[in-house]
């Protein structure tokens, strides 16, 4: 929670301090930092509330909402990463031509169904936390028809969006590469691609490894939540953490892969340091001013 918060806080800070020269794409990155700092805030402090009082805090309507909040912001940043993954695709080895910027679009995913009836939010088998209910595949048409689509819409198609645009963004990059390999060196736009393509290679792979133990977990919760072959609460505990740090490592990517973050967090910590020292100029100025008119009066009198 502390590295995530931490993190995804300063990715913001910097999009905000650059705001005005922000290109559309780029809004992407920080709508994936907004997921991750929103997951953080708004579900680890609950859990970590309950890991203490060794019980879940809150009932049914502190599951529903932790429920709820992990599916929008897991959601979210799979689409996003998606999305990301497409438009590298499409820019990749094309040059950039007038009308055919990307602009800034606002997509809605309506993931509020249980709330409405369909499909429903439960306890993890720890105890600790909530997610959708996955024994309901077996017990009610309506629970195993909501994780299907839940599986089809929100897992298998943009996993299989991410893999397809890099998939093609190595392949645009291996034919550009052919074409220019009696040149001595390779153009630096070529090199800045593979350096971003990179990038989005690490984030998208590092969301997909880090759920997909979780994954593995639910679809053995959805065939085998009774008898013996059931989870062991410490078994279903291990991938649900491993997945919850996902949200914790972007931000390490983009320090290291990109130059101008480091600049720019370089940038704000020296003008906090002003700023804090400005600060405490004036207090000390005031306090020695205050000194020096209470000494001047004093001899006066």
């Amino acid at each position: 929670a502390f590295l995530s918060i931490l993190g995804n806080a300063a990715v913001l800070v910097a999009a905000a301090w650059r705001h005005s020269v922000l290109k559309a794409p780029e809004l992407l990155t920080v709508n994936l930092a907004v997921t991750d700092i929103g997951m953080a805030l708004s579900m680890y402090p609950l859990s970590i509330a309950s890991a203490f009082n060794h019980a879940w805090i809150g009932g049914d309507p502190s599951c529903l909402y932790y429920g709820l909040m992990g599916m929008i912001f897991s959601v979210a940043s799979i689409v996003t990463l998606a999305v990301m993954g497409l438009v590298r695709y499409l820019a990749t080895g094309n040059p950039p031509k007038s009308g055919s910027k990307f602009r800034r679009k606002t997509i809605s995913i309506w993931i509020v169904f249980p709330l409405l009836g369909w499909g429903g939010y439960g306890p993890e088998p720890y105890g600790l936390a909530c997610s959708v209910d996955w024994a309901e595949y077996q017990h009610s048409l309506n629970g195993s028809s909501f994780i299907m689509s839940l599986a089809i819409l929100c897992t298998l198609i943009p996993c299989g969006v991410i893999l397809f645009s890099y998939a093609g963004i190595a392949w645009k990059l291996h034919k550009a590469y052919q074409s220019i390999q009696s040149n001595d060196n390779l153009p630096n736009s070529g090199a800045v691609e593979r350096k971003v393509t990179l990038m989005g290679i690490l984030i998208s792979s590092g969301f997909i490894v880090s759920w997909t133990p979780y994954v593995f977990i639910s679809l053995w919760t959805m065939f085998h939540c009774e008898g013996k072959d059931s989870m062991a609460p410490i078994v279903s505990l291990l991938p649900c953490l491993f997945a919850k740090c996902s949200t914790a490592y972007n931000p390490f990517v983009y320090y290291i892969f990109r130059k101008s973050f480091r600049r720019e967090l370089r940038q704000i910590r020296m003008c906090c340091y002003q700023g804090c020292w400005d600060a405490v100029s004036k207090m000390t100025g005031g306090e020695r001013s205050e000194e020096n008119s209470g000494a001047q009066k004093t001899g006066e009198e």
